[in-house]
C-alpha cells in the first residue's frame, strides 16, 4: 500500500448526512416522552448541549436533558425513575425504525461519491470516525451514498469522542507512517477536542481539525457555532462539506511544508 500525500477523517452526522430532523429529532422526541411531555429542546438548546464537549452521544445527552429539566423543576436527578435502557429503545424505534424506516430515511445526505473520487485521484486516502453505531453508519456510507470500501471506526469500536482513540486507530489503519499529516472533519466541539488530543498522544503526526458548520444552524447563529469550534481548537471552519476539495488540503500542506522549512533554518 502506496503511502497517501494526507490522511481525511470525516466524522458522519452533520458532515456526511443532515441529523436535524432524524437523530436530533428523535432525541426531541425522547425528552419530550420522558418528561411527560413537558419539555422539548431546541435545535439552540442542543447545540449548547453539545458546546459542552462531552454529550456526542445522543442516548446520553437525551438523559441528561432530562435530568436537567426536572433539577430546574427542584428535583434531583437521583430522585428521577429514569430506565437508561428503555430510553435508548425508545429513542432508536423512532430513529431507526423497523429496517430502517424510522426518521434515518429522511437524512439528505451532504456529499456524494464523486466527491470521495477526488481525494483518490489526489491520492488522499479518506474514512470515518463516527459515534454512529456501526450498523447506522454502514446504512448511510453503503446503502445510500453507494460506497464499496470503507474504513469506519463507529461507537462499537472505541471510546466516544473527545477521547481520540478511535481518530488514531482509523489513522494507523489508513497509512503506517506516523509523519502523514492527518485531517479530521467534524461539526463539534467534541470533534474538535479529538484532534487537540490526537497531538498530544501522538505528536509525531500533524493534525488538523477542519471544523463544518451543520445545515441545521440558522444563518444568524452561524458565525456563532464557527467562533465555538475555533475555540475548541478547528484550524479553519467551513461552511459545507463539499468546500473540503483536494485543493485545500494541499495548501495545507504547503503551509505545512513552509512551517517545517522555516523551522530547520
Amino acid at each position: 500500500m502506496s503511502t497517501p500525500c494526507a490522511c481525511l477523517f470525516f466524522d458522519i452526522d452533520g458532515v456526511i448526512r443532515d441529523v436535524s430532523r432524524s437523530y436530533r429529532r428523535a432525541l426531541a422526541d425522547t425528552v419530550e416522552y420522558f418528561t411527560g411531555g413537558a419539555y422539548r429542546p431546541s435545535q439552540r438548546e442542543i447545540d449548547d448541549l453539545k458546546a459542552e464537549g462531552c454529550w456526542n452521544n445522543d442516548w446520553e445527552g437525551s438523559r441528561e436533558l432530562i435530568y436537567r429539566y426536572f433539577e430546574r423543576q427542584g428535583k434531583p436527578r437521583c430522585q428521577v425513575p429514569l430506565d437508561y435502557e428503555r430510553l435508548v429503545i425508545f429513542f432508536e424505534e423512532r430513529y431507526s425504525g423497523q429496517n430502517w424506516s424510522g426518521y434515518i430515511q429522511d437524512e439528505p445526505l451532504l456529499v456524494d461519491v464523486a466527491y470521495f473520487q477526488a481525494l483518490d485521484q489526489a491520492q488522499i486516502r479518506w474514512g470515518f470516525v463516527s459515534g454512529a453505531t456501526r450498523d447506522s453508519a454502514e446504512y448511510v456510507l453503503k446503502h445510500r451514498l453507494g460506497l464499496d470500501r470503507l474504513l469506519l471506526v463507529a461507537m462499537e469500536d472505541a471510546p466516544g469522542k473527545p477521547d481520540p482513540t478511535g481518530l488514531r486507530m482509523a489513522y494507523h489503519q489508513a497509512t503506517a507512517q506516523e509523519t502523514v499529516p492527518a485531517f479530521y472533519v467534524g461539526d463539534t466541539v467534541a470533534d474538535m477536542q479529538t484532534v487537540v488530543n490526537a497531538r498530544k498522544e501522538q505528536a509525531t503526526t500533524p493534525w488538523i481539525a477542519l471544523g463544518v458548520i451543520p445545515p441545521h444552524v440558522n444563518p444568524e447563529d452561524r458565525q456563532r457555532y464557527g467562533d465555538r469550534l475555533r475555540a475548541a481548537g478547528a484550524n479553519a471552519v467551513f461552511e459545507h462539506t463539499r468546500d473540503i476539495t483536494p485543493r485545500v488540503v494541499a495548501a495545507f500542506l504547503r503551509q505545512l511544508a513552509d512551517c517545517d522549512s522555516n523551522c530547520g533554518q
